[in-house]
């Protein structure tokens, strides 16, 4: 059944007509229209199937059946604010705290991502009584303004954004790229040290650290995977200068990992963050999200003598669609499933970088895969444009794949938990025929990568033609 209501052509039109020209639409120079979905699938308004590789916010599926019924029925039975008793709102936050370790206990429910971070930033600074926030290189915590001054990822594009005087940034833990590599003897102490550092210099100028908030798994900074021990030993650091760690798990959270049910659980049962955010997944496309932190944060925010009070946060409908998420979750073993999809898929990617000398790296847990570009792997030169392009062509093979991290040359895999092998060797072997077929272009073969070496005459002839497509923004 098609669901369209205008003509594409009507459709762009009054697009660029009534929407805010910085909202950004994927493949600008011809856009998807999708009319409908299901599961692991997009459709668009001629009925051709996509296969959505990206989309950790339908995270049970694109309209799972359960997840609508249990909207449906609560929304025509009574939907209203939490000022009033409800069950569900409490039945909910018991089902979430049974996820989590013991002592993050008090729940506060909102409605985005950004809300829930924005939250979090409130809750550690009236704790602590300081404004200062360490962040990490490439972070992305949402769209306010006090998310956008701790996002990296949104300042390095900024025109005339300094560091606001009380953001400090550290370095992102990459492994692969960044300062401190797999063959460092102890990069997890490294990384840490570095934040060590930053809270030193803070407080040798009379500061002191309100909070370090971190992404689980970084995702926009490019599918980073932080090194075991890394939080234990900021945490640490952090806590002995009085401050708090925020774990963002708004892309990561709810069983995508596959071996456990939250990604800052990767980092060992001896870590526990003071707060936990949670957005896109929890409510399968329905806007909701959660903070969740310790007694004694939430006591100490309730001593400043305001009420909180969101208006939509936790009422009766979105409380039903999160408890109707988790049952599938659990029915459909989805997290038992990203396990084990996750590691074929890695697997099957694996194999590709044997055979691909533009794969340099090939990172991840369950079904939150990178695919890291280079067009050397000695030097690590990033292949944006050749990223670019394999997310441009995969469209052309009705696939849906992103790129991002700080030079947009990490293929992203988040894709709906319900994801399967079948999936994954399609979107592989599409992969593999438009990587034989760029490296052909470029003159990119195994010998000449190993040795860092290639045709530097028809690589440039190649990046001169596709140079245009990045900087008209056609592209991911």
């Amino acid at each position: 059944m098609c669901a369209e209501k205008l003509a594409k052509t009507q459709t762009i039109d009054l697009r660029r007509k009534l929407i805010g020209p910085s909202c950004k639409i994927f493949f600008s120079d011809n856009p998807i229209k999708m009319v409908r979905a299901r599961g692991q699938y997009m459709y668009d308004e001629r009925g051709q199937r996509y296969l959505d590789c990206i989309n950790n916010v339908a995270h049970v599926g694109h309209c799972h059946p359960d997840v609508v019924l249990a909207g449906a029925q609560q929304m025509e039975t009574l939907n209203t604010n939490s000022r009033f008793l409800h069950d569900n709102l409490v039945l909910y936050a018991q089902r979430l705290q049974a996820t989590l370790p013991a002592r993050l206990s008090v729940f506060y429910f909102v409605n985005s991502g950004s809300e829930a971070n924005d939250l979090a930033l409130r809750l550690a600074r009236q704790y602590s009584g300081s404004q200062d926030i360490i962040t990490l290189d490439n972070a992305y915590h949402g769209h306010v303004t006090s998310l956008i001054e701790i996002s990296p990822y949104k300042l390095h594009h900024l025109a005339d954004a300094p560091l606001k005087p009380f953001v400090h940034v550290a370095l992102s833990p990459d492994v692969y790229r960044g300062k401190y590599k797999r063959d460092h003897p102890d990069p997890a102490k490294a990384y840490a040290d570095e934040v060590r550092d930053i809270i030193a210099r803070v407080q040798s100028r009379g500061g002191k650290i309100a909070a370090f908030i971190a992404e689980s798994l970084q995702s926009c900074g490019g599918q980073v995977i932080p090194p075991a021990g890394y939080f234990q030993q900021v945490a640490e650091h952090v806590r002995k200068a009085g401050g708090l760690f925020i774990a963002d798990e708004v892309q990561v959270g709810f069983g995508r990992v596959g071996s456990h049910f939250w990604a800052f659980q990767l980092q060992g049962d001896d870590f526990v963050p003071d707060i936990v955010t949670m957005g896109k997944p929890i409510g399968n496309g329905h806007p909701m999200s959660c903070v969740v932190t310790s007694r004694e944060v939430a006591e100490a925010f309730m001593s400043s003598g305001n009420e909180y009070f969101n208006t939509f946060g936790g009422n009766p409908v979105s409380c039903a669609i999160g408890l109707a998420v988790l049952d599938v979750i659990a029915k459909e073993d989805l997290q038992g499933k990203a396990l084990r999809v996750g590691g074929y898929l890695t697997s099957l990617l694996e194999k590709q970088k044997e055979k691909h000398p533009l794969i340099g790296d090939i990172r991840g847990r369950g079904l939150f895969v990178g695919v890291e570009l280079v067009r050397d792997r000695s030097t690590l030169t990033p292949a944006t444009a050749e990223a670019q392009e394999v997310i441009y062509r995969l469209k052309d093979e009705r696939v849906l794949l992103s790129a991002d991290g700080p030079h947009r040359n990490v293929l992203k895999f988040k894709p709906p938990m319900c994801f399967n092998t079948d999936d994954a060797d399609f979107v592989v072997d599409k992969m593999d025929a438009i990587l034989t077929e760029i490296e052909a272009a470029t003159g990119l073969n195994t010998t000449n990568a190993v040795n860092g070496k290639n045709d530097v005459n028809k690589r440039k002839g190649y990046y001169q033609k596709k140079a245009h497509f990045i900087h008209s923004g056609k592209y991911f």
